[in-house]
């Protein structure tokens, strides 16, 4: 037999081989893992370099790492996202996203280039990604990025670069943002190579290959950092309350029992380590345990890491509200936590932004009645209506429990061999109307569409099972890790537009209110204290108060007299603007026309729905936000109105 022959030898099908229960990509990883010696941090099989980059992700790790004190920083935040199901519609939004105003140096809306264009259609692009099984999301963030006045040349040398790494051409657009104090770069990638297969990045490139080749390049173009430049930095972070380099230092510097001895010949980094770990001792993280010996903490580092995120959300507080002029002390700031005994703030929206750009997560900071000044995750942007500064909101966190709707139709379905639908339910509760049923299934929908769990069958019966509520509680907890809070915008009006307003305002509900929330004498529970007062004046001016025996008294019936002024005042304006005629709308009445768009009242938002020479207002709801523009029907009750959509009897309803 010659050197280059290779013959194989088939076993049995079937037969698993001389080591009972191992698949053979089993026994390759077992091999590998002997290969690398007796087990210990690193040594063992991780599956981290499998992928295209996996390589040049090893070489990069192993070079000096003294060496990347010498370059200039660079942060790449990354995602890799699935665009099977909705995805694709994910994919949209993202770039609409990124595409939106106000992110350029001149506040315009941002330019999607590519590798050879300035100028690239995002939508091309999403279409030539249809099919695709996930594509790549990059920020990438130099913290010396505003000495670039153009960040594409740097881009497309990091893109060129990639794909030598990877071994492939790669379909990518990206666009600029320079709407923060970092100048950065959304970069997105197809998941496809240059041959339409699969592209599989490997996990070590994604997480520190690229970033070291960004490092590489942005050292180029700026210089190396010099000794004083590294040693004064260094000199900073010891004092950090966050994980720094230094910290990731000693993490490497532990031995097998986690005892860091912090000796060497480098005084400046025998003396930077000390002062480090004296300053983690001070913060419970590290204990010295002998002489020039410590252990350090097993949670360092994620402890650190959600102290920094703490640090840079009080920096971002303190930004916004001196930007808006409110003056407030640190030890009013406050981090909500939206758990499930958090109480709900109401207060007046100071400010919304972006806390994790690539997962599309917002933030609030709202300046409650309380005093305080609460920074809120509210979650994917989508998920909350638009909150403009100023206006008044509050803020509750999202159950995790099953609700009554849920709770009802187990019981129903238990009754009936797991099975639910509208005549099984109106035959098991005879009491119940066939609208309140309905509600029941546009929740199973909703359910449904989110993959959690539940059967339609043809004939419209639900097929519900045993552990029902099991599943719907794992279903509000998925939900709420996307939207941990509900945000219900109780006025658009802001504070002082209130004061002298005609019509119905949050200020007058609150003065009517039988429950009115606490005012505390500080911060904006203060103002509001003041808007009150005024409000009262303004309110016994127009005869809708009097004073009597050093109390106010208000009409009973000051709320709807207000709310009407105001719909007969907009309704008139819209008259003009349309060239209809207006009608009211009353229960009992039955509605046909076209939802043309909504209005906003400072007592909330109506739907406008225009007929051939007429046209009405009736109260809004969220689910018909993708429903404008189409033809509605409706009758008017005494709880609301539930919407016909289309001109088909059959059509879907909503409430």
């Amino acid at each position: 037999m010659q050197d280059d022959e290779f013959r194989p030898k088939l076993g049995k099908i079937g037969s698993r081989g001389s080591k009972a229960g191992k698949r053979f990509a089993g026994q390759v990883r077992a091999a590998i893992n002997r290969a690398g010696g007796k087990p210990h941090r690193g040594g063992r099989f991780t599956g981290s370099r499998s992928g295209r980059g996996g390589a040049a992700a090893a070489l990069l790790k192993s070079r000096d790492r003294y060496a990347a004190f010498r370059q200039r920083r660079v942060i790449v935040k990354a995602r890799v996202v699935r665009l099977a199901g909705k995805g694709v519609d994910g994919a949209r939004v993202h770039l609409r996203y990124l595409h939106r105003g106000g992110v350029t140096r001149e506040n315009e809306p941002g330019e999607l280039y590519g590798a050879d264009s300035d100028q690239v259609d995002g939508k091309a692009f999403i279409d030539r990604a249809d099919g695709d099984r996930h594509q790549f999301r990059f920020i990438v963030a130099a913290e010396d990025g505003i000495e670039y006045e153009d960040l594409k040349p740097l881009t497309r040398r990091l893109m060129v670069q990639m794909e030598e790494d990877l071994g492939t051409k790669l379909d990518w657009i990206a666009v600029d943002h320079f709407n923060t104090g970092h100048p950065h770069t959304h970069i997105i990638v197809r998941g496809k190579d240059d041959r339409g297969e699969n592209l599989v990045i490997a996990r070590e490139y994604i997480s520190s290959g690229l970033r070291e080749r960004a490092a590489e390049l942005v050292s180029l173009d700026l210089g190396p950092r010099t000794d004083r430049e590294i040693e004064q930095r260094l000199r900073q972070e010891m004092e950090q309350e966050r994980f720094t380099s230094i910290d990731r230092q000693l993490l490497r510097m532990r031995d097998e029992y986690g005892i860091v001895s912090p000796l060497g010949r480098d005084a400046f980094r025998q003396t930077l380590h000390q002062g480090r770990l004296c300053k983690l001792e001070r913060m419970d993280l590290a204990a010295e345990v002998g002489t020039a010996r410590w252990r350090l903490d097993d949670g360092l580092e994620a402890t650190l890491r959600r102290l920094g995120e703490r640090g840079d959300i009080i920096k971002t507080m303190h930004l916004e509200l001196n930007s808006k002029g409110i003056a407030r002390s640190a030890a009013d700031y406050v981090v909500y936590d939206a758990g499930q005994n958090a109480e709900p703030v109401v207060g007046r929206v100071v400010a919304r932004g972006l806390a994790d750009e690539i997962n599309d997560r917002h933030y609030l900071i709202v300046d409650g009645l309380d005093g305080k000044s609460h920074y809120i995750d509210i979650g994917k942007g989508e998920a909350t209506e638009p909150t403009p500064e100023g206006c008044i909101v509050r803020v509750t966190p999202r159950s995790t429990e099953p609700r009554q709707v849920d709770r009802t139709i187990a019981g129903i379905a238990a009754a009936h061999d797991g099975r639910y639908s509208v005549d099984i339910h109106l035959k098991h509760d005879p009491s119940a109307t066939e609208r309140f049923a309905e509600t029941h299934v546009r929740r199973l929908e909703a359910i449904r569409r989110a993959a959690a769990g539940v059967e339609r069958k043809p004939d419209g019966t639900w097929i519900i099972a045993s552990d029902h509520l099991d599943r719907i509680a794992e279903y509000e907890r998925h939900r709420a890790r996307a939207e941990p809070v509900l945000v219900d915008k109780l006025s658009s009006l802001p504070l002082e537009k209130q004061v002298s307003f005609d019509g119905a305002t949050w200020i007058d509900r609150e003065l009517v209110s039988d429950r009115p929330e606490g005012l505390r004498n500080s911060g904006f529970g203060s103002e509001v204290r003041e808007a009150q007062v005024r409000r009262r004046q303004w309110l016994i001016a127009q005869g809708l108060a009097q004073e009597q025996q050093d109390r106010i008294v208000y009409r009973t019936n000051m709320i709807s007299i207000l709310r009407q002024r105001e719909l007969n005042r907009v309704a008139g304006q819209l008259s003009s603007e349309l060239g209809l005629s207006y009608f009211e709308a009353k229960p009992g009445d039955r509605l046909e026309g076209k939802m043309v768009r909504s209005v906003e009242f400072a007592s909330g938002k109506y739907a406008v729905i225009e007929k051939s020479r007429e046209f009405t207002l009736a109260p809004w709801r969220p689910v018909l936000d993708r429903h404008i523009g189409k033809e509605v029907s409706g009758v008017v009750g005494g709880e609301g109105i539930s919407w016909i959509i289309g001109r088909q009897r059959s059509g879907p309803s909503v409430s």
